[in-house]
């Protein structure tokens, strides 16, 4: 059984998106403005839900369901 890759909160969302490219696009969808942004690299998830007025919970659910894929590779 292949384990559930989790978010977490406290991760710079640059790191998150290097690591895991396919949760850029949840980032998009939100019109987060995290990508590229040159704070992205100390700005974590938690930073950047509040900054953009995003439930965290369900930000980091969709995030995680974007990560789940690599688990395959």
């Amino acid at each position: 059984m292949m384990r559930r890759l989790t978010v977490d909160p406290d991760m710079p969302v640059d790191t998150l998106m290097r690591k895991w490219p396919a949760t850029v696009r949840v980032f998009m969808k939100h019109q987060m403005l995290c990508i590229g942004c040159p704070i992205g690299p100390f700005h974590t998830v938690t930073d950047a839900c509040l900054a953009h007025g995003v439930v965290e919970e369900s930000f980091v659910q969709e995030l995680e369901d974007a990560m789940q894929p690599a688990l395959a590779s």
